[in-house]
């Protein structure tokens, strides 16, 4: 199976990154993490994303705040897909992140998750995998009913 990067502009994204790599471990990917800056290190994240594929990369996930152009970085240097989470991390409470990750030109596409949301992206990376493994389909397939019996099991023990 491919594997997915888990690209963080900065250590203080750790905590999101966090929320990535619990739903990875629970599917079973396989996931490997770096710090990059698109702004103090961007041959290297030119570096990355032109080998993402060549290393066996299959999506790449940017979490990065503020100006957060990491994903956009990434993205126009790779053909593979890019999930961006922008972080809540200055006065704006995440709007630049968020603003920074979705506002791509035509033909460098970036998705984009929620302000703070790691675990959907990693989500969303397995589902793109998904799409090509049905071992790793029936897993999601298997989750989404647990999550569903959790509902309507937090609905029954609120009627008590």
């Amino acid at each position: 199976m491919k594997k997915i990067a888990i690209i963080l502009g900065s250590d203080s994204d750790l905590p999101i990154a966090e929320k990535s790599v619990e739903v990875l471990k629970k599917l079973g990917l396989e996931f490997e993490i770096n710090i990059i800056s698109a702004h103090r290190t961007p041959e290297k994240a030119r570096e990355f994303a032109v080998n993402a594929r060549k290393n066996n990369f299959s999506v790449i996930i940017a979490i990065a705040g503020k100006a957060a152009h990491l994903a956009g970085v990434l993205a126009s240097h790779t053909r593979i897909p890019v999930i961006g989470v922008p972080v809540k991390s200055s006065d704006l409470g995440g709007l630049d992140a968020l603003l920074s990750t979705v506002q791509m030109p035509s033909g460098v596409p970036v998705a984009c998750v929620a302000i703070d949301g790691g675990a959907n992206a990693a989500w969303l990376a397995a589902r793109i995998l998904a799409v090509s493994d049905e071992e790793l389909m029936r897993k999601l397939d298997d989750e989404a009913v647990k999550m569903a019996e959790s509902v309507e099991r937090k609905n029954h023990e609120l009627k008590l």
